[in-house]
């Protein structure tokens, strides 16, 4: 099961997903972040730290989401913490420095991490000082 939340931190909008982001799924990560570039969203964070499973068609959405960002202007950022960093906000669906490990796994597996600005929280994304995480 997928759950998707919002919300504003001061010019970024963010995404909180949780649960898997697999062929079912992906469609409704795809429809908030259209949705969002539709309202007139141009910088979006998707904090990725509460997915336990992605596959090919959930690294897609992400690769079309940064795409789409990028072709009005905007700003991507992904939330993918490396371990022991934890998200800055709490789930019921595990550890969320051990699922948002599995995605940044995945991402790096498939040759595309270095293609988006990930970092450790929503607080560091959205702050303005810190840099991303390397590659």
């Amino acid at each position: 099961m997928l759950q998707v939340t919002t919300d504003n931190r001061g010019d970024w909008y963010v995404l909180w997903v949780s649960g898997e982001l697999d062929l079912v799924t992906s469609p409704r990560v795809r429809q908030h972040v259209h949705d969002a570039v539709a309202e007139g969203r141009r910088q979006l964070v998707l904090d990725l730290s509460a997915v336990r499973f992605c596959d090919s068609s959930g690294v897609g959405v992400l690769i079309a989401a940064r795409r789409l960002l990028s072709s009005c202007g905007g700003e991507f950022r992904l939330i993918l913490p490396d371990g022991g960093s934890g998200s800055t906000r709490a789930y019921s669906t595990g550890s969320a420095a051990a699922s948002g490990a599995h995605v940044n796994r995945v991402l790096a597996a498939l040759g595309v991490r270095r293609l988006f600005a990930v970092y450790a929280d929503v607080d560091d994304a959205t702050g303005g000082t810190a840099e991303p995480l390397s590659a």
